[in-house]
């Protein structure tokens, strides 16, 4: 039997919150983008770049879902909401794969 592996929506971006002035302040900002992403994407968020910087941040968002419609759906979502935060989308790299590609 063969399974349907579903899809994987990847978003790299770059953040600048020009409102912190400390790395608290930062972090502040980046859990806050990181909980909701979850909770209204259910994505999984890393921080993966720029962690000693008080104004920048870059976060790799994985949405995952049981098509490509779906998975770019929640991708394109979650998009919208980074550009409408408390901070800056700088930029915002999407690519989509399905893990039975590689078969």
């Amino acid at each position: 039997v063969r399974v349907t592996p579903g899809f994987v929506a990847i978003l790299t971006v770059e953040l600048h919150f020009p409102d912190a002035a400390s790395l608290k302040e930062k972090r502040h900002f980046v859990r806050s983008a990181k909980d909701n992403l979850r909770n209204k994407f259910g994505a999984s968020v890393a921080e993966v770049d720029h962690h000693d910087l008080w104004q920048r941040a870059a976060l790799t968002v994985a949405c995952v879902a049981r098509s490509a419609r779906e998975a770019e759906d929640l991708a394109a979502g979650a998009e919208r909401w980074l550009a409408s935060g408390d901070w800056t989308l700088v930029r915002c790299d999407r690519l989509l794969v399905s893990p039975g590609d590689e078969e």
